[in-house]
C-alpha cells in the first residue's frame, strides 16, 4: 500500500512540551513507519530550522516571537503552502489562528483533518477578528477529530458541524504506562503495609488562572491528615505560595516545580488521590488524569462542559465535582482521606479504564484509519 503524505500543523513541537504538542509528537513518531510524515510548526525564534526528531522531519518557520501563547510568524504562511504541495492530508491542530489564515490562503486542495483540542475560553477580544477565520477553516474541514463527545457538546462552536466529528481518545505514553505496570506489579508482590503518612494528594499542571489552583488550596486547608504536592509552574506560583502562608499550610503543601519523567513517575506512584480541579472550558482533556490512573490512583476532577469529566468517571473510578466549588472540592478529599478501601477499589476501575479505552495504539489505529478513509 502506498504510503500517505501527510503534513501534521501545529503552533509549535518538542523539546516544549504542552498537552497538544505531546499529541502532535506521538502522532509523528507513531505513524512515521506507516505514512510519510512531517510537521510544520513555528519557531519561537527568527531563523527557520529544519531537523530530524526521532525519525520525524520536521521544519520550524521562524517568528518574531510570541503574543502570550502565539507565535506571530510570516514565513509560516509562506512555508504551508510550500510544504503542503504533493500532501495526501494536512493534518491540523486547533485552536491555531495563524494556521487557520494559513490553510485557507494556501491554496491546498486535498484532504484536510482537523484535531479540535480545546475551545477558545478566555481571549474574547481576539475571538472577534478570529471566529470567521476559524469557522471558514472547519468547513473546509473534511474531518475533524475530538477526544470525547464531550469535547462537541460541551464546544461553543462545533455544533455546526458534528457531522463531521470522529472520536479518538487520547492514548496513554507507552512508557508512562510501562513504569505504572511495573509499580502495579512491584505493588502486589510485595504487598506493603499500609503505610501511617498523611494521606497524599498530587496536583500536576502549569499554574495558571483555568487550573483551578486557588480553589484547590482554599479547598485543601480544610482537609486534616493530608498532604499536597503540586508539580508545575506558571505565571500564579508565587501568589499561590503566599496563599498556603495566609492558609497556615504552607508545611503541608510542597511545590516541586518542573521535574524530571523519574520525579513524576515516582510522585504518581507515592500518591493516593490525584486532583484536576481546573474551572474553564480550556482544561478539555486533562490527558494527566489517564497519566495517574494507569498507576491505579483514583481521579478527582470537575464537572467542565467537555471531556474532563467523560475520562475519569463519577463515583467509578474518582469523584467529580463542580469547578470553583471549594466547599464541593473539599468534601470529595475528605471522602477520599477518609475511605481508604474505597479509594482503593476506585484506583484500580481507574486502572482498568485505561486499559480499555486509553491505549496509544487505539489512538494511532484510529488517526490512520481516518487518513485512508479519507483519501480512497
Amino acid at each position: 500500500m502506498k504510503k500517505l503524505r501527510v503534513l501534521q500543523v501545529n503552533k509549535l513541537y518538542y523539546p516544549f512540551t504542552g498537552g497538544v504538542e505531546k499529541v502532535v509528537q506521538q502522532i509523528a513518531e507513531g505513524l512515521v513507519d506507516k505514512t510519510a510524515m512531517r510537521v510544520l510548526v513555528c519557531n519561537e525564534k527568527k531563523e527557520d530550522v529544519t531537523e530530524v526528531i526521532h525519525g520525524v522531519k520536521v521544519h520550524r518557520s521562524g517568528s518574531f516571537g510570541m503574543l502570550g501563547n502565539m507565535p506571530l510568524s510570516v514565513k509560516f504562511m509562506r512555508d504551508l503552502k510550500i510544504l503542503s504541495k504533493n500532501c495526501d492530508i494536512l493534518h491540523f491542530h486547533m485552536p491555531f489562528p495563524i494556521g487557520d489564515v494559513a490553510g485557507l490562503l494556501s491554496g491546498y486542495k486535498g484532504k484536510v483533518v482537523v484535531w479540535w483540542h480545546s475551545d477558545v475560553v478566555r481571549q474574547k477580544k481576539m475571538m472577534l477578528f478570529y471566529r470567521p477565520f476559524m469557522e471558514l477553516f472547519l468547513k473546509r474541514a473534511d474531518a475533524i477529530i475530538v477526544a470525547t463527545q464531550g469535547h462537541i457538546d460541551g464546544s461553543a462552536y462545533l455544533g455546526p458541524y458534528k457531522d463531521k466529528c470522529r472520536i479518538i481518545p487520547y492514548g496513554v505514553n507507552p512508557e508512562i504506562e510501562k513504569k505504572a505496570d511495573q509499580w502495579v506489579l512491584k505493588k502486589k508482590e510485595e504487598k506493603k503495609k499500609e503505610e501511617s503518612r498523611p494521606v497524599r494528594f498530587l496536583f500536576v499542571g502549569r499554574l495558571v488562572y483555568y487550573k483551578g489552583c486557588k480553589v484547590l488550596l482554599e479547598a485543601f486547608r480544610t482537609v486534616k491528615n493530608a498532604e499536597l504536592v503540586m508539580i508545575g509552574d506558571g505565571v500564579m506560583e508565587e501568589e499561590l505560595k503566599e496563599l498556603t502562608r495566609m492558609y497556615g499550610i504552607t508545611e503541608r503543601v510542597h511545590f516541586l516545580g518542573n521535574v524530571s519523567d523519574e520525579v513524576l513517575a515516582e510522585n504518581f506512584a507515592e500518591c493516593d488521590v490525584f486532583v484536576l480541579p481546573s474551572i474553564a472550558r480550556s482544561e478539555a482533556f486533562g490527558l494527566v488524569q489517564t497519566e495517574a490512573m494507569s498507576y491505579e490512583k483514583p481521579v478527582i476532577n470537575t464537572n467542565l462542559p467537555g471531556g474532563v469529566p467523560y475520562v475519569s468517571i463519577h463515583k467509578e473510578t474518582g469523584l467529580t465535582v463542580e469547578p470553583e466549588d471549594a466547599k464541593g472540592l473539599a468534601d470529595a478529599m475528605n471522602w477520599m482521606a477518609g475511605h481508604p478501601d474505597e479509594r482503593e477499589k476506585m484506583g484500580k476501575k481507574a486502572r482498568m479504564r485505561v486499559k480499555e479505552c486509553y491505549q496509544m495504539k487505539d489512538m494511532l489505529d484510529g488517526v490512520l484509519a481516518l487518513y485512508r478513509e479519507l483519501c480512497e
